[in-house]
């Protein structure tokens, strides 16, 4: 497990890259200035404690159901969530089906832009 958390400090290495993102704010501020919808994957009763200002609460088990609708947005995605887990398996579902989509990790990096 050690050696694992070790890997995690490198430069190269963060924990939002293991789902699909990182920690790099800059992708997060352009696609916000290209006018991305932020799309929060969170159940609705953690939207409901706290969420970037103009997100859609689409929950990640209701994302395959959803594709349509987020295509017809015809927008860049950013996902988030609480932690960037759940938001990089989104991510991850969603670029297969060929949305330019980000994961923004947990919501407050977002929000930090936004709110």
């Amino acid at each position: 497990m050690l050696y694992i958390c070790q890997n995690f400090k490198h430069k190269d290495m963060s924990f939002f890259g293991l789902f699909g993102g990182d920690n790099n704010a800059e992708p997060i501020e352009q696609y916000l200035k290209e006018g991305a919808v932020v799309i929060d994957v969170r159940t609705a009763e953690e939207f409901a404690g706290g969420h970037v200002k103009g997100a859609k609460n689409i929950v990640l088990n209701s994302i395959p159901t959803k594709v349509g609708e987020i295509k017809k947005m015809n927008k860049k995605v950013i996902a988030v969530c609480r932690s960037g887990a759940r938001s990089g398996q989104a991510t991850s579902f969603l670029k297969q089906q060929g949305i330019d989509v980000i994961n923004g990790g947990p919501w407050e990096n977002v929000a930090k832009f936004v709110n």
